[in-house]
Order: C-alpha cells, then sequence, then structure tokens
C-alpha cells in the first residue's frame, strides 16, 4: 500500500480479466481492488446521483485508510455552468456525508468551452468552501483558467488545479492551485482513455510526482485510461516505481 502522503488508483475499481491474478482472494471487485490501492475516484456521480446508503455500502467495504474522491455532478458544471448551484451542491454533499472519513477530495472538472469568468466562479466555490472543509480540486480545461488573473481566485478558496494528460494547454498538464493536494488525472495517451502509459511513458510523471512529494504536497493520481483496461496495470506500475526502496547515497 502506498504512504500517507501518496494516494493512487483508477476511475471505478472495476478488475478485467487480464488484472484479475493481482487482486487475489476473496470478495468483491472493490473490497479486492482496496487490498492494493488506497483510492479510488468515484465518477459515476458525475453523471448520476448515488444515495448516502450507497456511498456508505462503499466505505465499508474498504480498509481506514482509504479513501474516494468523488466528482461532482454535470448538473452543476455542464448543465447549469456553475450558476445558481447551491441546491445541486447541498444535494451532493448530503449523499457523500455516506462515505464518512473515507472520503477525499472533490473534484469538479469543468466543460472545455467555460471560460473563467470570476463573478461565476467565486460564487460557486464560495458556496462550495462554505460547506465543505476537505480538500477540493478542479479541473478546468479552457486556456483562461491558467491565466495570472486567476491566481487570487485558488487561494481564496483552496483550490487545487488538476493537472491532466493528454492537455489542450500546456499548462494543464502542471498541478496548480492551492492548498497541500497536488492531484494528477491521466487519461491515456496518445489516444485519451485508450491508450497505455508504460514505465516509459510513465517517466515523467513519476518525477513531477516525486518533486511535489518532496514539497510536502498529498499526491493523488488517478488513471481514468480504461477503455481497453490499461488503467490499474498503469497504477500498478507507477505504485511500484514511487514505492520503490532508493538506494542508499
Amino acid at each position: 500500500m502506498a504512504s500517507k502522503q501518496l494516494h493512487i488508483g483508477s476511475a471505478g475499481w472495476s478488475l478485467s480479466r487480464a488484472s484479475a491474478p493481482f487482486f487475489p482472494g476473496d470478495g468483491t471487485h472493490l473490497e479486492r481492488y482496496a487490498r492494493r490501492f488506497n483510492m479510488a475516484e468515484i465518477n459515476s456521480s458525475f453523471y448520476r446521483p448515488h444515495q448516502a446508503s450507497t456511498y456508505g455500502k462503499w466505505a465499508a467495504s474498504v480498509p481506514s485508510g482509504f479513501r474516494f474522491a468523488v466528482k461532482f455532478p454535470r448538473a452543476a458544471t455542464h448543465d447549469a455552468r456553475l450558476r445558481g448551484c447551491v441546491p445541486v451542491i447541498d444535494t451532493f454533499l448530503s449523499q457523500v456525508s455516506g462515505l464518512g472519513d473515507r472520503l477525499g477530495p472533490i473534484l469538479v472538472q469543468l466543460p472545455p468551452s467555460l471560460q473563467f469568468e470570476a463573478r461565476t466562479a467565486n460564487a460557486f466555490f464560495r458556496a462550495l468552501r462554505a460547506r465543505f472543509d476537505g480538500a477540493i480540486v478542479c479541473e478546468p480545461r479552457h486556456a483562461s483558467w491558467f491565466e495570472k488573473k486567476t491566481d487570487a481566485f485558488w487561494s481564496r478558496f483552496e483550490v487545487s488545479r488538476v493537472a491532466a494528460d493528454p492537455v489542450r494547454d500546456a499548462e494543464a498538464a502542471k498541478p496548480g492551485g492551492a492548498g497541500r493536494v497536488r492531484y494528477w488525472r491521466l487519461h491515456g495517451s496518445p489516444r485519451i482513455y485508450y491508450d497505455a502509459y508504460g514505465e516509459e511513458g510513465l517517466q515523467p510523471w513519476a518525477r513531477d510526482i516525486r518533486a511535489a512529494r518532496r514539497k510536502g504536497h498529498d499526491c493523488w493520481v488517478v488513471f481514468d485510461n480504461t477503455a481497453h483496461s490499461h488503467a490499474i496495470p498503469d497504477a500498478l506500475r507507477l505504485q511500484a516505481m514511487l514505492t520503490r526502496a532508493r538506494k542508499p547515497a
């Protein structure tokens, strides 16, 4: 299992036939997954709501050190485009409360067409932060969110900016924002969702993550290249690379 400041996993916890041998023993996919990893990202919450009891069932299936990152509903991010979202925020937080102390970061992914507009962004994240004191991470996909003018916004609400791959903007490959959390979402490259990284492809990311850990950041890495079941093998590979014992100087 990864160390306290390193959280590696995948989007979801479905185990393919090829991955199954790495997760021996009895139990559900989640129970077996949680014996090797210390986090998972719940993406289904983006598309549809889950009852607090469902979250509670998932929380009861994992060890005490395991954490779930949960993706915020598209009803707020994509449909309402962050406007007038207090009811959605309240409902969502009520639901994810079922995770108890297994709740990790809340992930807010924005549509590529959504430009940074200070008043709208401030209103949404002010409402979310007033109701949630845990880690909030945001994956913006419009270039305006990476400009210098956004610096005060990230700091004001202690929001971490996700590093994503592949990216439309070079700055999007670098984690940023405020707070201790650094969060990477690796979607597969060069073909998003489909391609594996392999050890060679993971080396640059491993270097960035090691550097962030040396600075005291709490690092989260999520593999979302699930279309051909590459997420789990890549997560296991990166976990081995980052937890491999260093040779003494």
